[in-house]
């Protein structure tokens, strides 16, 4: 590689001097002396090899020049048809945005709401469960009221003349029930 180099450059070298020279012509030729190297030969023949492969080969430079031309038109029409997909993408992304902005507020509202009612029902259940043991307290003590009722219903009865029959109060243990083959109700006698 640095062989190649050198012969590059010699020519190269020699040209610009000459040209600063002023196109004078040389009188004399100029000797050059190469060191003889054995992997010049190896590489001018490596060379040669791959200029030799390459045209044999391969397709030309203005087929490969029409193919790629074909190949950057195909590319150029995908990223035209992407591009418009981006855009169809990013105005839709932009509608959906503009759609989401109202619903999040909705949702909030609806999540403020749905607390507050969550509340009220607690609320409600509380009171509902006072209300039941406050009903089912008292209901010892309105049948001890209504016991109380009859009870004085059946001394207007006695005051007024008529008779009660007090065994059938015994059998039922205070209740006010009275069985079926007595008479339901208290018998009056008049006088």
């Amino acid at each position: 590689m640095q062989a190649n180099k050198k012969i590059i450059l010699f020519p190269i070298v020699s040209v610009l001097i000459s040209l600063l020279a002023g196109c004078t012509v040389l009188q004399e030729p100029v000797e050059v002396v190469h060191k003889p190297d054995s992997t010049e030969g190896q590489q001018n023949s490596s060379l040669s090899k791959r200029f030799q492969e390459s045209t044999s080969k391969g397709p030309t430079t203005v087929e490969s020049a029409i193919e790629l031309l074909g190949k950057y038109t195909r590319l150029s029409e995908e990223m035209a048809v992407l591009r418009q997909k981006n855009q169809e993408l990013i105005a839709e992304n932009r509608r959906l945005e503009d759609q989401l902005i109202p619903c999040e507020a909705q949702l909030k509202q609806t999540q403020k709401e749905l607390a507050e009612a969550n509340d009220f029902l607690v609320e409600m259940r509380i009171e509902l469960n006072n209300w039941k043991t406050d009903i089912l307290g008292f209901r010892d003590e309105m049948r001890d009221a209504d016991k109380a009722q009859l009870e004085t219903l059946l001394k207007i009865l006695k005051i007024l003349g008529g008779e009660v029959k007090e065994k059938s109060r015994d059998k039922n243990e205070g209740s006010d029930v009275v069985p079926a083959n007595e008479p339901s109700q208290p018998q009056l006698h008049s006088q």
